[in-house]
């Protein structure tokens, strides 16, 4: 199902299951003042393989570069997972490093679900549209954008 904007919205279950999971994982980040609190949930058939939250491994570390990181095979074939974050995967990175669509595609994952397209509080985030241009199913959840939003309160209070 899309919107006016072209947004594909996915109302299965397990999808939501995942979702709340990555919530949970959100929750677990400090806050940063120039960074949000996402949290990520890698799953293959039906099998949590990992999971991740913001600055949970030092070095400025992204929720999907953690989850990425943490598994336990990184030579797995990740073409049938999916990455659920509970916010759009970043397309830029402020401190250089590299951006959580380059590392989605460079893992060949296939699809991914979002509680949240990125607020334009720090940078213009275009990940949805450029993961979409190298054919990835990128899907939204419908509401659990307060609940992917309530760890970000420290930087959606600045507008």
């Amino acid at each position: 199902m899309t919107d006016p904007y072209g947004t594909r919205y996915t109302y299965d279950a397990s999808d939501l299951k995942y979702m709340q999971l990555a919530i949970e994982q959100a929750q677990l980040s400090i806050p940063a003042p120039k960074a949000y609190c996402v949290g990520a949930v890698l799953v293959l058939n039906d099998t949590v393989l990992s999971v991740g939250y913001s600055r949970e491994i030092p070095g400025n570390t992204h929720a999907e570069e953690c989850a990425l990181a943490k598994l336990a095979d990184p030579t797995m074939d990740l073409q049938q997972a999916t990455m659920y974050t509970t916010m759009e995967p970043c397309s830029v990175r402020l401190s250089g490093n590299v951006p959580c669509v380059s590392r989605i595609l460079e893992a060949k994952i296939k699809r991914v679900v979002v509680g949240v397209r990125e607020p334009p509080n720090l940078v213009n985030c275009e990940g949805i549209k450029l993961l979409e241009r190298q054919g990835v199913e990128v899907l939204i959840v419908p509401d659990v954008q307060e609940d992917c939003l309530r760890p970000n309160k420290h930087i959606l209070k600045q507008q």
